[in-house]
């Protein structure tokens, strides 16, 4: 049985997910909560195996990720939003959740998503995935442009990837048009979808 608490601040968004849910022989919602200091409290209490929350929920859902992901390792996170653009997507996967899905994708793919994430994969609903670059990714790309690439990917910004290669900031941002362009992408997340469909993460 997978064990779900489910953390929205709107009632009828929580109604509309538990009923998906319940539809399953083997998911339960073992709590729902209404903000993240809530959602804190419903996880230590009952240890589930997969956190559905909202990130603009009272208190912050994304505020949750990085403690919970030192508090409670096997626990699955897994982010709704309404958001389906930049920047609230990378900084989610920066953070540390295991999947991401928008509220306009959530009521035909939730259910997906929550075994895909318990099975120890990251979830991205459709309405983000873009194409796949075709080829090698890493043959495209100059010794240099690989350190960038995989740096970025993992969420580093552009400061941080200059005092780890030891180059300026000029040429950190230099680098990453050059790898945007040769890859066929748009920003950061294209470049950790594109690591993580690789097994590059």
């Amino acid at each position: 049985m997978i064990r779900i608490v489910l953390a929205d601040d709107h009632a009828i968004v929580r109604t509309g997910f538990r009923a998906l849910i319940e539809e399953e022989s083997d998911m339960s919602i073992v709590a729902e909560c209404d903000s993240a200091d809530t959602a804190r409290v419903a996880t230590s209490e009952h240890a589930p195996d997969v956190l559905v929350f909202d990130i603009a929920m009272p208190g912050g859902g994304l505020s949750l990720v990085p403690e919970l992901r030192a508090s409670a390792p096997e626990l699955r996170l897994l982010c709704l939003s309404m958001h389906d653009q930049e920047p609230y997507i990378s900084e989610a996967l920066r953070r540390g959740v295991h999947g991401y899905v928008t509220k306009g994708a959530a009521t035909d793919e939730l259910v997906a998503a929550v075994r895909v994430v318990c099975n120890g994969d990251v979830y991205l609903s459709s309405d983000l995935q873009r194409p796949k670059p075709s080829g090698p990714v890493l043959e495209r790309l100059s010794d240099r442009e690989r350190e960038v690439f995989l740096l970025v990917a993992r969420g580093a910004r552009a400061k941080q990837v200059a005092a780890t290669l030891g180059i300026s900031d000029k040429t950190v941002y230099l680098h990453r048009a050059t790898v945007y362009a040769k890859l066929g992408v748009r920003n950061e997340l294209d470049l950790h979808r594109i690591a993580l469909e690789h097994g590059l993460l």
